[in-house]
């Protein structure tokens, strides 16, 4: 895939790998990843392990080894700029960190089930067709998302309803 964004995950990734974290690759990077359709990708959203209960926990406890995250983000160039979204910037490009061990209640994906892959020195989880589309199912009845991506999540959906196997429309 020749995707700066992807590119760059990757990146984050290798470093990540080196203390032990292998995330996982969720949003339009991973969804273009698996279906080969650009969904024209702004940011990088990237779940590590952390407190299933995810937002009733202080956003700087509810994500394991996030002093460590902050450490390989820093060292990447990259600059904190959001603690409760987890959110850092680097020339443009927003990276926020999720929860990985939310999805089984949030989406009823089960962790064990996540496809794990490698690329180079890159080791990273990626959703498969019928995983993503449960997320943008879920995602789809959250109303902040749904007041801020309801169109994109749509197309998503109707996308991957069909079996991920049609051209965008």
């Amino acid at each position: 895939m020749n995707n700066p964004n992807f590119k760059e995950f990757l990146r984050i990734t290798e470093a990540l790998n080196q203390v032990n974290i292998i995330p996982l690759l969720m949003g339009s990077v991973g969804l273009e990843l698996l279906t080969g359709v650009d969904w024209q990708a702004r940011d990088l959203d990237i779940h590590v392990p952390g407190d299933d209960r995810g937002w009733a926990v202080p956003p700087d406890q509810n994500v394991f080894e996030w002093p460590k995250i902050v450490d390989v983000m820093v060292s990447l160039g990259y600059q904190l700029v959001d603690l409760h979204e987890h959110e850092f910037m680097k020339e443009g490009l927003s990276v926020e960190f999720g929860i990985i061990d939310t999805l089984p209640s949030f989406a009823g994906i089960p962790l064990a089930e996540l496809m794990l892959q490698q690329v180079e020195n890159s080791k990273y989880y990626l959703l498969n067709h019928e995983q993503y589309l449960k997320v943008y199912q879920a995602s789809s009845k959250d109303s902040y998302r749904a007041d801020q991506n309801n169109d994109k999540d749509r197309e998503k959906i109707t996308y991957l309803h069909k079996g991920g196997n049609h051209a965008k429309e």
